[in-house]
Formats: structure tokens, C-alpha cells, sequence
């Protein structure tokens, strides 16, 4: 019998993942919080999958103590903590949740929105202070107001849809093209947006290009008094101007969700310029955070890393080639191979097969930059020096042989 397979959660994922694992044949091993670099290192010793949301970093030295690694599951929308690269050329498939927790997200936006412009978080404050101050100074309709979304991907045109269903008047900017929903209007620059909004929220991705793209100058382009969201990326706001902004009414209230440095455990202590300022709701990067969307982040991710682990499935992968190649009975292996793009790799593999007497009952191929991947079933033997063979040519990079019903053979790694 060989080694017992693992699963690692870091960061609470939901309960619902470990019986998806464990059915296909994970034991898995849970650490409620983020893990830094070294004690991650440590704690992968004998992991195949390892799940994680945004608090923990996998860099490649984490990968180059842990090559084996099969497959990394970020429980959320972004990957930006995981090296994708250093994962890809490992053979490391990595899966997010691109769509699962959308709906909480555009939710908390539209909550914090209508709080922002009614001015709740100054009236709530006061009560709990023991001070009646029944006023409408400063307190608007969101109806008719303009918003301005910087991002209309999954998340920003469904914000758009409800919004316009709240009687907003929605306009976007996003760097690629994108069909507009409703009556929403796409303008030709963020210096346009920020110009007739009244409220900004931002809903772009992680990518490193967008580090600090909203600064100094982009608040003193928006308009006098409006409110502005971050439910996106800690690190792409310059939250030391949106503090300068708020105390000189330029900017008349903010939610920000993201941080560009938190906490890695729940009770640890919290440190941000913008604590303290009126009209300002500080959340602990909830935006996914409810029930409903945990659980179909569970689901789905979960799902994902074990399909790609038993099956070779890189359906919807972050890093690699997406493929699923269908299952057939009478196949007896799977090989998924791992590849530098390089002409030529995939009829030398089929040549090594052929000239070993293994018989491709099937197989599918594609590549994405700099790395191929190929999924091929063999429905007869498969002689281990054709394994070997392939292995060793100058351009794989990882080659794994997954048993199919019917085999007798372990799974292996080569």
C-alpha cells in the first residue's frame, strides 16, 4: 500500500470540501488560519492538495521545497498569492472560484452604498452614543445618483444590473472590451468616470500591473463629495490620500473591504490609517463572506483539485491548459503530461508509445504561453520504460500515470 494521499485547508474554507476530498481518497488535515512562508513549508511535508483563501502566500520557494505538490485550490476569487508561474512549470495546477461568491459581493456593495449615501455609520454612531440628532443634512436617494463602476467583469456587471434596478444611473471603465448591460454606459477613460460619479467602487482583478492605480490624482478627479468603494485589492489604493480626503470633505464616506497588509488569524490585532473617520465602514475582506457563497466556493473548489488530482481535469484551471478529456471504459491508464510548448512534443510522445506497444485509446492537447499540457488514455498495457522515456525528454516537466477502473496499479509521479 503506498503513502496515504493529503489534503491541507488553510483559512477555514467551508466543511463541505473535506467530504468531496475524502471521497476521492484525500485525508484531509485542517489549520485554521494563514500560515507564513516557513511554517507552510513545513506543514506541506507529505501534501498532495493544498486549499488556501487570500491570507496565505505560496511563493516559489514554497513550490521548490514542495515539487510534488499536486494541485492548489485558492477557496476565493483571487490568486495573486500563489506564484501561477512557479505552479505551471512544477506542473502544479491551481483552481480559484471565479464566480461562486459574486452575488455576496454585489450585495455588501449595494448595502454600502445606500449606508454611505443615507449617511447610516454617522447616525448609528451618535445613538450608541446616546445623542438624537434626527437631521437630513448630508442624506440622499440613491436614485437618479450616477455610479461609477472600474472593473465590469463577473462582479461589476451584475453590481450593474441591480444598481440600475435601484434606479442608479450606472457607467464603467474597464481596459477591455466589454458589452455593456442595461442602460449602462461604458466611458473612454477613468478621468471620465470619476468626473460625473457619485459614487466609485472598484471591481478589478489582482494582476501586479494594477498595484496603486488609484491614487492621489484619481480622487482629485472624482467629484466633490462623492463616496468611494474597495471590495477588490488592498494593494490598489492609496488609502493615506482617501484618509486626507475624507477629513477635508472632498470624499464624503468609504467601504472598504481590503487592506494592502491583514491580519493572518482571526483576534489578530488590526492597524489602518482609515479607523476612526466619520462615514467610513471598515469590513474584514467579507465581501464573499456569507453562507451561501462558502458553500458553493467549498463545493466547487474542492471539486476542482480533486478532478484534476484522479483525473487530470484542468477544466476552468487558473495556470494551465484547460482540458477534460472523457472518461473511457476501456482505457486502463491516464497520462497527464506537462510540458514546455515546444513543436514537436506531442508527436515524440506518441512516437515513444507506439515504439513500447502502448495503445492511445484517446487524447487531447493544449497549450497556454510557455507551458503544453497532454492528457492521452492508453487502453493497454503501458510499459514503464515508455514512462521513463517521456519523462526524461529535455522539454516535460511533470508526467503523472493515474489508474483507471480496472487497473490494478497505483497511481505514480514521475
Amino acid at each position: 500500500m503506498g503513502p496515504v494521499a493529503r489534503a491541507l485547508l488553510l483559512e477555514n474554507p467551508h466543511p463541505d470540501a473535506d467530504p468531496i476530498l475524502s471521497r476521492a481518497g484525500f485525508e484531509v488535515v485542517r489549520h485554521p488560519g494563514a500560515l507564513g512562508e516557513d511554517d507552510l513549508i513545513e506543514a506541506l511535508a507529505g501534501v498532495d492538495l493544498l486549499g488556501i483563501r487570500s491570507g496565505t502566500q505560496v511563493t516559489e520557494r514554497v513550490l521548490d521545497a514542495h515539487p510534488g505538490l499536486t494541485a492548489i485550490g485558492a477557496f476565493c476569487i483571487g490568486t495573486n498569492q500563489i506564484d501561477l508561474r512557479a505552479a505551471a512549470r512544477r506542473g502544479i495546477a491551481v483552481f480559484n472560484a471565479p464566480f461562486s461568491n459574486t452575488r455576496s459581493v454585489v450585495e455588501l456593495a449595494v448595502a454600502e452604498i445606500i449606508a454611505l449615501t443615507r449617511r447610516l455609520t454617522v447616525r448609528d454612531k451618535a445613538m450608541h452614543a446616546g445623542t438624537w440628532d434626527k437631521t437630513s443634512s448630508g442624506s440622499h436617494e440613491v436614485r437618479g445618483r450616477t455610479l461609477g463602476i472600474v472593473g465590469y467583469g463577473n462582479i461589476g456587471t451584475q453590481l450593474s444590473v441591480v444598481a440600475e434596478a435601484l434606479g442608479l444611473r450606472v457607467v464603467f471603465y474597464d481596459t477591455a472590451e466589454k458589452l455593456a448591460l442595461g442602460n449602462a454606459h461604458r466611458t473612454g477613460s477613468l478621468a471620465e468616470l470619476l468626473a460625473v460619479s457619485d459614487i466609485v467602487t472598484l471591481h478589478v482583478d489582482g494582476r501586479p500591473g494594477n498595484a496603486g492605480m488609484f491614487d492621489r490624482r484619481q480622487f482629485e478627479q472624482m467629484k466633490h463629495g462623492a463616496a468611494f468603494l474597495n471590495l477588490s485589492r488592498g494593494f490598489l489604493v492609496d488609502y493615506a490620500t482617501l484618509r486626507e480626503k475624507i477629513l477635508d470633505g472632498s470624499i464624503s464616506g468609504a467601504a472598504v473591504d481590503v487592506f494592502p497588509n491583514e491580519p493572518r488569524g482571526n483576534g489578530d490585532p488590526f492597524e489602518s490609517e482609515l479607523r476612526n473617520l466619520p462615514n467610513v465602514i471598515l469590513t474584514p475582506h467579507v465581501g464573499g463572506s456569507t453562507q451561501e457563497a462558502q458553500e458553493n466556493i467549498g463545493h466547487f473548489v474542492a471539486g476542482k483539485i480533486a478532478k484534476y488530482a484522479n483525473a487530470g481535469s484542468t477544466d476552468l484551471a487558473v495556470n494551465l491548459p484547460r482540458l477534460s478529456l472523457p472518461a473511457s471504459d476501456s482505457a486502463r491508464y491516464r497520462i497527464a503530461f506537462v510540458h514546455r510548448n515546444t513543436p514537436g512534443v506531442l508527436a515524440l510522445v506518441n512516437q515513444t508509445f507506439a515504439e513500447h506497444g502502448a495503445n492511445i485509446e484517446g487524447q487531447i492537447l493544449g497549450t497556454l504561453g510557455e507551458i503544453g499540457y497532454v492528457v492521452t488514455d492508453i487502453s493497454s498495457e503501458l510499459p514503464r520504460e515508455a514512462v521513463a522515456a517521456v519523462s526524461e525528454m529535455e522539454d516535460t516537466l511533470r508526467l503523472r500515470v493515474l489508474a483507471r477502473p480496472g487497473s490494478s496499479d497505483a497511481d505514480e509521479d514521475e
